[in-house]
């Protein structure tokens, strides 16, 4: 019998709750980010696809398949990961990072470096 704390579902992140990521205040103030809603679109499809792979691995799991297959759809979701940090990276850098220096801001750089160390 299975705990009801246990569950062998990954949880699926619904795209309503993603597109409540940004929003119309500045950034580093209130720690949110505008995005067009075109960006937001392309950033839930990215999750999306990482949120099937995730799924796909646990099902190989679940039906014993070879390990091989299993550590190649693993490392195609840390590609996946990778890359998705990368581009939220990016529109920190030239979104938050770019208005914080323009209103003399220098402090925003140890964080911009701190982050680039957590992506690496």
């Amino acid at each position: 019998m299975q705990d009801s704390t246990e569950t062998n579902d990954i949880p699926i992140i619904s795209a309503s709750t993603i597109a409540t990521i940004g929003s119309p205040a500045s950034c580093p103030h209130h720690k949110h980010t505008p995005r067009t809603p075109e960006a937001t679109h392309q950033l839930q499809n990215r999750l999306n696809r990482m949120i099937g792979q995730l799924n796909g691995i646990k099902k190989m799991l679940d039906d014993n398949r070879y390990c091989g297959d299993i550590l190649t759809q693993i490392a195609a979701v840390e590609s996946a990961l990778q890359s998705f940090g990368y581009i939220i990276l990016q529109d920190h850098l030239e979104t938050c990072v770019v208005e914080e220096i323009q209103n003399g801001n220098t402090e925003i750089l140890e964080e911009a470096i701190d982050l680039i160390k957590k992506l690496k």
